[in-house]
């Protein structure tokens, strides 16, 4: 067996294959750039090697860099992770020339399946059903457009070494590929050092299935069945589960068929996946081959229990698969969501900043689920803008479906995060919606469900008990350390609805008799002053909310549902009845940054007048282009940004008058 791999990524990835690499004996290389000195992952390597400045394609992207300190440190062999440079070809064969390994499929494979637009063609000649569209480069805007009207909208925009949902978009007509073709070409470029872009029909209300496929250098390939990745936003997919709920053994059992005679086909030696597009009806059509491992490989790991980095490098040493397709079995189901940098609040937007405090829940056993939580940062680092704004990959394992999305739901409810913005509570809200819970998936999921957006959900009536309890028991600890008395009447407000409250205390168990005659009792409380996390159990159930102080009261969020909490005395109560509400300021004739980034063109001037839906600005940052329109008709009368300038979140770009 390698005695040193070097790693070349970063992030959670790096981190995940140190992990197994430990286990196995095996030293590690930790590549890293500028933006990356201070990371998890370099702090865990045994070794590593210094290659550049943040911009991948300055460090990441650079074959002589990794290259070279492979050399320098001795590594026998490579491990690429996903993204960068794992399915490059070229940099497989430099492996090889080398005398490095390549842990990863051989470089044939790669040419033959990585490439988008070549894995469609060789897909075509071996038999395989593929989507409509066209098999070959675009050159221009111009082309686009006409390929797309002759294939007819909608379609999808996709850069041929495309990967992690950068370098997509869907055109429902001319003007969106028009302002999307060039999009998509400097993402590309951008992420992959290489701007080929394919088109193909985009087909309604999808799902997206993909076959892990696994192969030794002596011919056997297997598969370790599907997972389900419909739930996307922006191409980006958001939460995955394995196995999927829409496919009976007949299905499944001819998908993996198709994926382990295509992977053959190619020779495959490695991990990799063999993505479908499919029907609601279970029809199933090829979309491409990811010649590499997923990032949603846990969920994966989950349901079979094998570890899919350990097989990658036994695989790359020359070992014969250990076991056969019949070997392999279903346990149970696993959800993975990932915990962005993103304001689900603000359109998803990305969120730059440090993690001033990060508390993931505990792995482990839990009350009837099982947690994993694969993360590359801690507390205390850096979501920068030069990379991938992902925290960590939470996992739920059960025994059944609801079993795991509930154990997701407790999961998310313990995970704490401050300084920067994230996905949480909308993660939850997916959790806690009764189409995910019955499975009814499509790729439209997010926009379907969500069509204006998210702001959070409405409690329900069993929020609103536990925001109110958690409310009462802080009250009653603050009162307390303040010198005041447990006084047994209370007016609790959750938002503008008010509730009177009996309490009272039988050692560590509080019991709440509300003004409806209901009777609520608290125990196993968890929180101190200070502390973003109320943990206990109401009538036995454990809950977990975020807390944060409000000029008066809480603000208090269970899952995706948050709400001002205030405890008074009835007196009080009647007294704060009759103060005004504050107005919030007025920034309708503004056209503020929604995240930080750097400005790519400034696209309107000071007395020129602006439609609705104008493309005002493009903004970049995490390497995706974001395009800023105008949400009203009217007149610029300032511009105080222009391309190429840096700006911050809620930075007034443009202002009407």
């Amino acid at each position: 067996m390698f005695s040193k791999i070097l790693i070349a990524n970063r992030g959670e990835i790096a981190v995940r294959v140190i992990k197994t690499c430990r286990r196995m004996g095996i030293k590690t290389v930790v590549v890293y750039s500028e933006a990356d000195a201070d990371s998890l992952a370099v702090e865990m390597a045994d070794e590593t090697v210094f290659i550049g400045p943040a911009p991948a394609s300055e460090s990441y992207l650079v074959a002589d860099k990794i290259i070279a300190a492979c050399n320098a440190t001795g590594a026998q062999a490579v491990h690429p992770g996903f993204g960068f440079l794992s399915e490059n070809a070229g940099f497989a064969q430099r492996c090889a020339d080398e005398g490095i390994v390549f842990i990863g499929p051989n470089p044939g494979a790669i040419r033959a399946m990585g490439d988008k637009i070549e894995s469609k063609k060789f897909a075509e000649k071996a038999g395989v059903s593929c989507v409509p569209g066209h098999i070959g480069e675009i050159d221009d805007t111009a082309h686009a457009v006409k390929i797309s009207e002759e294939i007819g909208y909608p379609v999808m925009i996709k850069a041929s070494a495309g990967g992690g949902g950068k370098g997509i978009r869907v055109a429902h007509s001319r003007q969106d590929v028009e302002e999307g073709f060039p999009a998509v070409r400097a993402e590309a470029k951008s992420s992959f050092g290489d701007d080929r872009i394919f088109i193909e029909k985009f087909i309604t209300s999808p799902r997206h299935i993909e076959i892990q496929v696994l192969g030794d250098k002596h011919g056997n390939v297997v598969h370790l069945f599907e997972r389900e990745c419909s739930i996307q936003r922006r191409n980006q997919k958001v939460i995955e589960e394995a196995p999927s709920p829409l496919l009976d053994e007949e299905t499944r059992a001819a998908m993996g068929a198709q994926a382990v005679a295509l992977a053959q086909a190619v020779r495959y030696d490695s991990a990799g996946t063999v993505e479908f597009v499919a029907g609601q009806d279970k029809s199933f059509y090829f979309l491409e081959m990811n010649t590499r491992l997923q990032v949603e490989h846990p969920v994966t790991e989950l349901i079979t229990g094998l570890d899919l980095v350990e097989q990658m490098i036994r695989s790359a040493y020359g070992e014969t698969m250990a076991f056969g397709q019949k070997d392999l079995k279903i346990n149970g189901w696993a959800i993975e969501s990932r915990i962005y940098a993103e304001d689900p609040y603000r359109k998803f937007l990305p969120s730059i900043g440090r993690l001033v405090r990060s508390e993931p829940p505990v792995e482990g056993q839990h009350e009837g689920y099982v947690v994993r939580n694969d993360a590359g940062v801690r507390e205390g680092d850096e979501i920068s803008m030069f990379y991938d704004p992902m925290i960590s990959k939470l996992c739920s394992w059960a025994p059944t479906r609801l079993a795991a999305i509930d154990g997701m739901g407790r999961a998310l409810e313990d995970f704490h995060i401050e300084g920067l913005g994230q996905n949480i509570p909308f993660l939850a809200a997916v959790m806690d919606q009764e189409r995910f819970r019955s499975g009814k998936l499509s790729t439209s999921y997010i926009v379907d469900e969500f069509p204006n957006g998210f702001d959070g959900t409405t409690p329900t009536p069993h929020q609103v008990d536990l925001l109110t309890v958690a409310g009462v028991a802080m009250h009653r600890v603050l009162t307390r350390r303040a010198g005041g008395s447990d006084r047994p009447d209370w007016m609790v407000f959750v938002g503008h609805d008010s509730r009177a409250v009996e309490v009272a205390q039988s050692g560590e168990t509080l019991t709440l008799t509300f003004d409806d005659a209901r009777v609520l009792t608290l125990s196993d409380v968890v929180w101190r002053p200070g502390k973003a996390l109320f943990r206990g159990r109401l009538d036995g159930k454990a809950f977990t909310v975020s807390v944060a102080a409000a000029a008066e009261g809480f603000v208090i969020r269970h899952r995706a549902a948050k709400a001002k909490v205030l405890v008074l005395s009835p007196r009080s109560a009647e007294l704060h009845g009759k103060l005004p509400e504050k107005q919030p300021a007025d920034t309708s004739k503004m056209i503020i940054s929604p995240m930080p980034g750097l400005v790519v063109s400034m696209d309107v001037e000071v007395g020129q007048t602006v439609r609705e839906g104008e493309v005002v600005c493009v903004i970049e940052a995490m390497k995706m282009q974001n395009i800023i329109r105008a949400e009203r008709e009217g007149v610029v009368k300032l511009v105080s940004a222009k391309g190429g300038d840096s700006v911050a979140a809620d930075e007034v770009l443009v202002e009407f008058g």
